[in-house]
C-alpha cells in the first residue's frame, strides 16, 4: 500500500488549468505546482496570463502559459495540441474558467445574448475542455482526472443573490460531470466537480464591496465567513491525485457549510436598496416586488 504522501503526490504528472488570468485558477495551479505537477494554464487575457506564469515559476519550464478562449473550439484544440507537444502527456484537467455576464439576479432584466454567454462561457466551456482532454486520457491508456468547477449556485434557486444562467450553467456542469464519469470511469478517466461557496474573485466584487450583500451572504454561512482560495486546495489535490482513485462522478460542496441549511431568509430591504443602486436608481421595493 503507498504512504499517504506518495498517494497525495503528483510527481511528474502534467495539468491544464483554464481560467488562470485571475481568482482560483492561480491558487489552484500553484496547489499543483507545488505538490509536484507541470501545469499549463490557459485564459483569454494574455498580459494577465503571462504575468501568472511568471511569478509562479520564474524558470518558464513547469508553468506554461497558452492563450486560449474555451468557447472557441480552435483554441481548445490549439490548447491540447500544445500541451501534447511540451510535455507529451496529460494527466489532469481543472476546468476553472467561468463568467457571470448577466450582472443582476432579477430574471426580467437580463439581455437574452448576456444569458448566452454565460451559459457558454461556463457550461460549453467545460464541455469543450472535457472532451479534448477526455480522448487524449483515453487513447493515452493511462486515465486522467477531470476536475470541473460549479458552484452552490448550481445546487438551488436563490432570491435575489444569484444570476440564473450562471446558476442553471453551474447545475449543467454537476450533471456533465456525473455522465462523463459514468461514461468513461471504467476506463480509468475519473470526472469529479467541486462546488465553491463564496470566495473572493472578481465575481464575487459586489458582494464583498456591499456590506448590507456582505451581512446577508455571511449570516447563511455556519462558519460565518467567506473562504480562503487555498481552503479549495485539500480537495482540489484529492480528486486530482491517487487518494481520491476510487472516487468519480461526485460533487463536493467546499463552502463553510452553506448547502447544509435548510432554507435561507429572505435578502433584507438594505440589500434590494443595494442592488437599487448598482442597477442605476430602481427602487428597492420594486425590485423586490419583481
Amino acid at each position: 500500500m503507498l504512504n499517504l504522501a506518495n498517494q497525495f503526490g503528483l510527481q511528474g504528472k502534467v495539468a491544464v488549468v483554464t481560467g488562470c488570468s485571475s481568482g482560483l485558477g492561480i491558487s489552484f495551479t500553484e496547489a499543483l505546482l507545488n505538490n509536484g505537477a507541470n501545469v499549463v494554464i490557459c485564459a483569454r487575457r494574455e498580459k494577465e496570463l503571462q504575468q501568472t506564469a511568471k511569478k509562479l515559476d520564474p524558470s518558464g519550464h513547469r508553468v506554461i502559459p497558452v492563450r486560449a478562449d474555451v468557447t472557441v473550439q480552435d483554441d481548445v484544440d490549439r490548447l491540447f495540441e500544445e500541451v501534447n507537444r511540451i510535455f507529451n502527456r496529460l494527466d489532469i484537467l481543472v476546468n476553472n474558467a467561468g463568467m457571470d455576464s448577466e450582472g443582476t439576479p432579477f430574471a426580467e432584466r437580463i439581455e437574452s445574448n448576456d444569458f448566452e454567454m454565460t451559459i457558454k462561457v461556463n457550461l460549453v466551456g467545460s464541455w469543450n475542455c472535457s472532451k479534448a482532454a477526455g480522448i487524449y486520457m483515453l487513447s493515452s491508456g493511462e486515465g486522467g482526472s477531470i476536475i470541473n468547477i460549479a458552484s452552490i449556485a448550481g445546487l438551488g434557486g436563490s432570491k435575489g443573490m444569484l444570476s440564473p444562467g450562471y446558476s442553471a450553467a453551474k447545475a449543467g456542469i454537476i450533471n456533465l460531470t456525473q455522465n462523463l464519469a459514468a461514461n468513461w470511469s471504467d476506463r480509468g478517466v475519473r470526472v469529479n466537480c467541486i462546488a465553491p461557496g463564496y470566495f473572493p474573485s472578481e465575481m464575487s466584487t459586489f458582494v464583498r464591496n456591499n456590506p448590507a450583500v456582505t451581512e446577508h451572504v455571511k449570516s447563511q454561512i455556519p462558519l460565518g465567513r467567506f473562504g480562503n482560495p487555498e481552503e479549495l486546495n485539500g480537495i482540489l489535490l484529492l480528486l486530482a491525485s491517487d487518494a481520491s482513485s476510487y472516487i468519480t462522478g461526485q460533487t463536493i460542496a467546499v463552502d463553510g457549510g452553506f448547502s447544509s441549511t435548510v432554507g435561507a431568509r429572505d435578502p433584507s430591504a438594505a440589500v434590494y436598496e443595494t442592488w437599487a443602486e448598482f442597477l442605476n436608481g430602481d427602487k428597492g421595493t420594486k425590485l423586490q416586488n419583481s
